[in-house]
């Protein structure tokens, strides 16, 4: 903290109450983490994929889902009317049916993950692509016609189309796809600031470190990545400083401290991936 690694006590960074906080972590999943390492004799250290396990269970059960895109590439959907803009419903949490659902809005251009997309796509990439089907959460099915790129061979847009029957995301003649993006209105989107922790040290345990080095020496370089042309779903507009959600598809995200409603932030508290089951699963 006094040598600047960090910003502060309370850096979604540290492994303090206030950091974690700060990052997102609930009582809860602080308490169960506790109890789930119990009381040695000897020192020993906790593996941190144990205690993102248990943020990841109680923000599955606790977290409303919304869409947010962090590295946009505008979609235009060239067959769906200019001026229309649609509502479609989404559920807010599929784990808690008395969350209840919320209206997203849906236009002619969107906005989707530019990892979604691939020109030349390789064996089992089952999202967008030239002349791939995919379909848009609670939305319809697409199809890429065009890619537009800049001078300096960049894609900067697609050119899609959609089928109108398939609203909701199921076609009346059954064909499947197989891939779902998750996606926000162009036209409605909030901009926001997203800012990606990863661990704040390269090692395990930095106090193990020999003659001639010191804890520093393994500070993750990458340990914050700021994101700041990020879209997000137009019902955040009313977050306020550590509320909860889940970005579909994306991870677990806490509105931070510095927020405000003019300038949007958003902290990542744990991606997705579990990867403590998969230890767990070795392990076993």
């Amino acid at each position: 903290v006094n040598e600047g690694y960090v910003k502060g006590w309370n850096d979604p960074r540290m492994p303090t109450l206030s950091g974690l906080r700060r990052r997102g972590y609930t009582t809860a999943a602080i308490r169960t983490f506790i109890d789930a390492v119990g009381v040695a004799k000897n020192e020993s250290i906790a593996d941190i994929a144990l205690l993102e396990y248990h943020i990841r269970q109680d923000l599955n059960l606790h977290a409303s889902r919304v869409m947010g895109v962090l590295d946009p590439l505008k979609v235009v959907i060239t067959n769906y009317p200019e001026d229309q803009i649609e509502e479609l419903e989404a559920v807010n949490n599929p784990e808690d049916p008395e969350a209840g659902t919320r209206l997203v809005p849906f236009s002619r251009e969107i906005y989707i993950e530019r990892e979604d997309f691939m020109e030349n796509p390789p064996k089992k990439f089952f999202r967008l692509s030239p002349g791939n089907e995919v379909r848009l959460r609670y939305g319809y099915f697409i199809k890429c016609e065009q890619v537009i790129k800049d001078a300096a061979g960049e894609i900067v847009e697609l050119n899609c189309t959609y089928d109108p029957e398939t609203r909701g995301g199921y076609a009346p003649d059954g064909r499947k796809v197989k891939g779902t993006l998750h996606w926000v209105s162009a036209e409605k989107a909030l901009d926001a600031e997203v800012r990606l922790y990863d661990r704040l040290f390269t090692k395990e345990n930095p106090l193990d470190f020999a003659e001639g080095e010191d804890f520093t020496d393994f500070i993750n370089p990458e340990s914050l990545s700021v994101l700041t042309n990020c879209k997000l779903e137009p019902s955040l507009a009313t977050a306020k400083a550590g509320d909860r959600y889940q970005f579909e598809r994306l991870g677990y995200f806490c509105v931070d401290t510095e927020s405000s409603v003019d300038h949007l932030v958003f902290n990542r508290t744990v991606p997705l991936r579990d990867s403590w089951a998969k230890i767990q699963g070795q392990q076993n």
